[in-house]
């Protein structure tokens, strides 16, 4: 696991955070959430000032979860994995609209949205229709059904993030 570089100030808040957050994901989840919830810490623990030094890491770490959540339908049974909001709350002992609040300071703070393509599991990444969308001539088209050039071009700019792969000639 790469180190996070975060404020000194702020070190320890952000261990107890990450600590929370990695073990429910352990026991919960998958790898992937752990990992998108460290960065969320990060982020959050780089903010000036960070808001994670007003509160406690347990409620924070609970509305980090709950905030990347949101943003991959982990709520939707359809989904897996799958949590209601309810047990994800009462796992960590936090009341569900406590979770709810903190989270939705969050999502203004980062200005998330569902699928928010910074935020989505790496294993939904290429199901995600707005990580593809991209503009080309003022017109909006889905990346993946673009020429080859315009993919290599949208990926050295970033604006995809990798090149999806190229169809098979029997695909055709």
């Amino acid at each position: 696991m790469a180190k996070v570089s975060v404020p000194k100030a702020v070190q320890p808040t952000y261990d107890a955070i990450v600590g929370s957050t990695d073990a429910f994901c352990a026991q919960h989840l998958n790898e992937e959430y752990a990992q998108l919830c460290r960065e969320m810490v990060g982020v959050l623990s780089r903010m000036r000032p960070s808001p994670l030094v007003r509160g406690k890491p347990t409620i924070w770490a609970c509305a980090i979860v709950y905030t990347i959540g949101r943003v991959n339908f982990l709520f939707d049974p359809s989904q897996a994995p799958h949590m209601s909001a309810a047990t994800l709350c009462e796992q960590f002992g936090i009341s569900q609209s406590t979770a709810s609040a903190k989270s939705r300071l969050i999502w203004d703070m980062l200005d998330l949205m569902p699928l928010d393509a910074d935020w989505c599991l790496p294993s939904n990444l290429e199901a995600n229709p707005l990580v593809w969308m991209i503009s080309v001539n003022g017109f909006t088209i889905d990346a993946r059904y673009a020429p080859r050039e315009v993919q290599e071009i949208a990926f050295a700019k970033g604006l995809i993030p990798y090149l999806p792969a190229t169809p098979r000639e029997e695909d055709k």
